[in-house]
Order: structure tokens, then C-alpha cells, then sequence
């Protein structure tokens, strides 16, 4: 029997801006499990990263809950909330968000440094990591030395210098070429069995989902269950 990592039940979000009130997140229920690969797909503006931001503790639903492992985020400490996030979560963009004028080894080490591991340390597993993805030949280049799936490649290991339980992905082919994109998506499949790490990504790319656990469609923010036969129309 699968082990309940995260669960998400009735979350709403609603966001007020003057006299308008905006609907994001319609009484969203969820569970992701340990090491399980699952695809959220849906338009843009259909609340797909609004719910990813509200897994990860980046922004505080209307309404709801959300626990991770028994424990319920949202009635934690705001420092309780950054320990998980460092500690037990990783995040992914589309956007890399490398800090520009550190080198990739840097960059992936800082999630570790944070988290208090001796410097020699952190270097050693970021280089580890990042020979792993492939990128052991790029360890002293900065970002902009770097490709479009090098430097997405690069966070990917950052996402994962702590291994975190869960790691949430925003669209992370979403900026890449097919090829890159390709080799992005068979990483994360191949990290998530290797490591035994949750993966939940939102995305637009349907070859990305179909190779997911499970797939998700997220509408007008609601969520629900998506047939893989009707993959490719709901992802565009």
C-alpha cells in the first residue's frame, strides 16, 4: 500500500482587488504518495501553479488544508515552514531562477548551506549531483555560460542537494527546445526512481504527463481526474 506523503482537502483561493473577487481554487482535494510521478495539465490561468504555490507553502489558501506527512502546514510557525520547505521540499521553475553570479556547483551547494552542511560537504554532493545530470564538465561556468537544459538541468540538482521528499515542478520544459525538453523529463523519471523523491509538475508539454504516475486536469480550479486518451487536448 502506497504511503500518503502530502494531502491537500477543500482548498480554496480567492484573491480581492478592490470591489473585484477572483476565484482561483474551487474546493481542491488531493494526495500525492510516496516516490509517485504526477502530472497536473490545463490552461494557462486554469490555477495549476496557484495550487502547486499553495503545496509548497509559497502562498496561504482561502480555505482548507494542506499536511505533509500528518503534519498541517499551514498551522506552522513561518520558520517551520521554511525548515520543510528547505529541508523536505524542492522546487523546479520554467524560469531556472539560478542566482546569476554564483557558478553552477555554487548555485546547486546553497540549498545545503542553508540547511547548515559544512561547505566541503555541500560542494561534494552538488558536484556528485550535477555529474549525475550530467553536468560534471560545467561545474565553474555561471548561468550564462550555460544552455537553456544545462541551466534547467542545474536546478533540477539543486531541487535535489537536500533530498527533499517532494519536489514541485512549474512548467519545467516549458522554455525548453524538444531535445532538451526530452532529456529534462527522462532526468526527473530516472531521479524520482532512483532517489525515491515525489515529483508533482505542471505543465503544458502532454509527452511530459503521459510519462507521469498519474495525470490531473485542473479547470476553471478544479481538479480532476484526466483520461490519457484525452491527454494531448486538455494539455494545450
Amino acid at each position: 500500500m502506497q504511503e500518503l506523503l502530502l494531502e491537500v482537502k477543500g482548498v480554496t483561493k480567492r484573491y480581492q482587488e478592490g470591489s473585484v473577487d477572483t476565484q482561483v481554487l474551487n474546493d481542491v482535494d488531493l494526495q500525492v504518495y510516496k516516490g509517485e510521478q504526477l502530472a497536473i495539465v490545463g490552461t494557462s490561468g486554469s490555477g495549476k501553479s496557484t495550487l502547486l504555490h499553495i503545496m509548497g507553502t509559497l502562498d496561504r489558501p482561502t480555505s482548507g488544508s494542506v499536511t505533509m506527512l500528518g503534519e498541517d502546514l499551514y498551522a506552522l510557525s513561518s520558520r517551520r515552514q521554511s525548515d520543510i520547505r528547505n529541508q523536505d521540499l524542492g522546487f523546479i521553475y520554467q524560469f531556472h531562477h539560478l542566482l546569476p553570479e554564483f557558478t553552477a556547483l555554487e548555485n546547486v551547494a546553497m540549498p545545503a548551506l542553508i540547511h547548515g552542511v559544512k561547505r566541503e560537504q555541500a560542494h561534494q554532493d552538488a558536484k556528485v549531483l550535477l555529474e549525475r545530470v550530467g553536468l560534471g564538465h560545467r561545474l565553474d561556468h555561471i548561468p550564462a555560460e550555460m544552455s537553456g537544459g544545462e541551466r534547467q538541468r542545474t536546478a533540477i540538482a539543486r531541487a535535489l542537494i537536500n533530498k527533499p521528499k517532494l519536489v514541485l515542478a512549474d512548467e519545467p520544459t516549458g522554455n525548453l527546445d524538444a531535445a532538451s525538453g526530452e532529456a529534462v523529463y527522462e532526468l526527473i523519471q530516472e531521479l524520482a526512481t532512483q532517489y525515491g523523491t515525489a515529483f508533482v509538475v505542471v505543465t503544458h508539454d502532454s509527452k511530459l504527463a503521459a510519462r507521469m504516475d498519474r495525470q490531473l486536469h485542473m479547470k476553471d480550479g478544479y481538479l480532476r481526474p484526466l483520461d490519457i486518451e484525452n491527454l494531448t487536448s486538455e494539455a494545450s
